[in-house]
């Protein structure tokens, strides 16, 4: 999708240049940003890159005033204030670790009207004293990061959230929430708890992310397959999704052996010792993190190029808000999903032992439902992930595992029987290696003695392969056919809807599994077209980028996106005036890095 043109001659298409560097919108941003304006609350849902914050900065700065951003993580709020910093913009974040200085520096520029932006972390909210001091300011306008940690059923709920409506409604000014991600009941929890009984203009933009090559691959070797799959990215920003503190540790040690940049992130660390390794993850270049999802909405790097989940999400919207985090500069990025019979049973069981009610566990059944047929999809995975976000008409991508190399689909509905059959003639009592073996045939002393050779199922599957046959489980565990009773040793028995197709009533497609090499694909090319002249000075521009970061403390991209490098090495501005042109390039940014950035592109030649 092209960006839409800004109105020209607007003060926000002039703030839109001069501040940001950028010559037009992203898709979705201009209504939002119109609503803004208008003095409307709004309520926008929009994919993760998709440029929320721009939706609530550049009004910000058009209609003046003081705008107050909550935002759930420290490091998120420090990356964007330098970000606007870096930028012209006269912003600052509020938090438990902002030193006396900077606090009076805020004070005097909130009281002079010379503050256009406030980050405030929500943990502040619950200070009566705070919220007094912020009613002072001649606040004009309050804006919602993340809102979806407002649902108290959402993924990452946030109970300080809960406060923000009383905060909304003592500011009495215009509130913009922005999420990228919000079921129809989460956007509805948005709305009641956030807007006091008023209505906001809700804009829900394309869930699509193009840049995003989609995978998923059923665990052999997990630690393996992911070692594979990073070794083959080695220098770039990446992210690897474990289910536990000691998983992300391991893996971050078998990368580290690997010859990876690797470091691991889980709540279980020292809050200090968080926050730098996010400031080594966000700051370097090459660097991988291992992590529970306590690494999270903190990530504002735009040039992560890969995520893998190496255990399989609880639910689409937590894969979709994971993966997300790659490629936000709207270069290509890569993603893969690992997923097992024990991840589906642990996730199952996981519900079941929770103590919410009735009806939230059959709604959380029903999001795993979803993901799990995203994970044995039949055909192109973009489709089915999109169809789960009410977008049904999409075409095949052609930048996804299904789209590239197209599985062989086959009329299952006999070989599902078959195997349902076999649960049920041994007792569902068993696990899935002896059911295998039942159905091929395969005698041993165990299946002997438990006169399981002696069944009508013994061998009926003779013709397939082992491999096949725990595919195919796999799936039919997927498909909800089938289930495995962890507290009776990992027994699969046979579900209401297995029954169905044991009576004929209803069929089944199954994927044919053949072996691929998946983690060992030739990793997204930020530039594929690029010429080596030009990828020899893109090279360049990163050192040069990577020294005043350094000097300036602060992540390489706050100095400028990949994008806006790859751009200069590829049209090779010669003057102020064309380096103006490049995407990212605002005033601020041309006077300070400008001259030096040319230097090195008339060095190249």
């Amino acid at each position: 999708m092209t960006a839409a043109a800004a109105a020209p001659g607007t003060a926000e298409s002039e703030a839109l240049a001069r501040v940001f560097g950028f010559h037009g919108y992203r898709p979705g941003q201009a209504e939002i940003v119109e609503a803004m304006l208008a003095g409307d609350d709004v309520l926008a849902i929009m994919p993760t890159g998709g440029g929320k914050s721009l939706c609530y900065q550049l009004p910000a700065l058009v209609r003046g005033g003081l705008t107050v951003v909550v935002s759930p993580l420290i490091a998120l709020m420090e990356d964007q204030v330098a970000a606007l910093r870096a930028n012209g913009v006269t912003a600052a974040a509020l938090s438990s670790a902002t030193g006396a200085d900077e606090r009076a520096w805020i004070l005097d520029a909130a009281r002079e009207e010379r503050l256009r932006l406030l980050y405030v972390a929500p943990e502040r909210l619950a200070s009566g004293r705070f919220c007094d001091w912020l009613g002072g300011l001649g606040v004009t306008r309050l804006a919602v990061d993340e809102a979806h940690c407002i649902s108290q059923w959402g993924h990452d709920f946030r109970p300080d959230y809960l406060r923000l409506g009383d905060l909304a409604s003592r500011l009495a000014v215009p509130v913009g929430a922005f999420t990228a991600t919000a079921d129809e009941e989460t956007r509805a929890e948005i709305v009641r708890r956030l807007f006091d009984g008023r209505a906001p203009q809700q804009f829900i933009r394309g869930f699509d992310r193009p840049n995003l090559f989609l995978a998923f691959q059923p665990k052999a070797s997990p630690r393996r397959q992911v070692l594979d799959f990073v070794t083959a990215r080695r220098g770039q920003s990446g992210i690897v999704y474990c289910a536990t503190r000691d998983r992300a540790e391991a893996m971050a040690e078998a990368l580290r052996g690997a010859g990876c940049q690797a470091q691991a992130y889980h709540a279980g660390l020292e809050a200090e010792e968080r926050s730098r390794r996010q400031t080594l993850f966000t700051r370097g270049d090459g660097v991988v993190m291992a992590a529970t999802v306590a690494f999270g909405m903190g990530v504002d790097k735009p040039d992560v190029r890969f995520v893998v989940q190496a255990d399989l999400p609880k639910s689409i919207e937590a894969y979709y808000q994971e993966i997300g985090r790659a490629g936000r500069d709207g270069l290509p990025a890569d993603t893969l999903t690992l997923y097992g019979a024990d991840d589906i049973r642990l996730a199952r069981a996981r519900i079941d032992e929770g103590d919410a009610p009735p009806e939230r566990k059959r709604a959380d059944h029903a999001r795993l439902s979803a993901l799990l047929s995203l994970a044995e999809a039949p055909r192109c995975r973009r489709q089915t992930l999109l169809a789960y976000f009410g977008e049904s008409d999409a075409e095949p991508c052609g930048n996804c595992d299904l789209c590239r190399e197209p599985p062989e689909r086959i009329d299952g509905t006999e070989i599902a029987q078959m195997a349902l059959s076999a649960m049920l003639r041994t007792g569902e009592g068993f696990g899935a290696g002896h059911v295998v073996s039942v159905l091929r045939g395969e005698s041993d002393e165990r299946i002997e003695r438990l006169g399981h050779d002696q069944i009508r199922t013994f061998g009926v599957g003779a013709a397939h392969a082992r491999s096949d046959w725990q595919a195919w489980l796999r799936q039919m565990l997927a498909l909800g056919l089938c289930g495995i009773d962890g507290s009776r040793g990992g027994a699969w028995s046979v579900t209401d809807a297995g029954w169905e197709v044991l009576r004929g009533g209803r069929t089944v497609e199954l994927r044919r599994e053949t072996p691929r090499r998946l983690e060992r694909r030739r990793a997204a090319a930020v530039a594929p077209d690029m010429a080596p002249e030009d990828a020899e000075l893109l090279a360049a521009l990163k050192a040069r980028r990577a020294e005043i970061a350094r000097a300036a403390n602060v992540p390489a991209y706050v100095v400028f996106s990949d994008r806006s490098l790859v751009e200069m090495a590829q049209n090779r501005p010669a003057t102020a005036e064309a380096m103006a042109d490049v995407h990212g390039v605002g005033a601020a940014k041309l006077e300070r890095y400008g001259d030096t950035f040319l230097e090195v592109i008339r060095a190249a030649g």
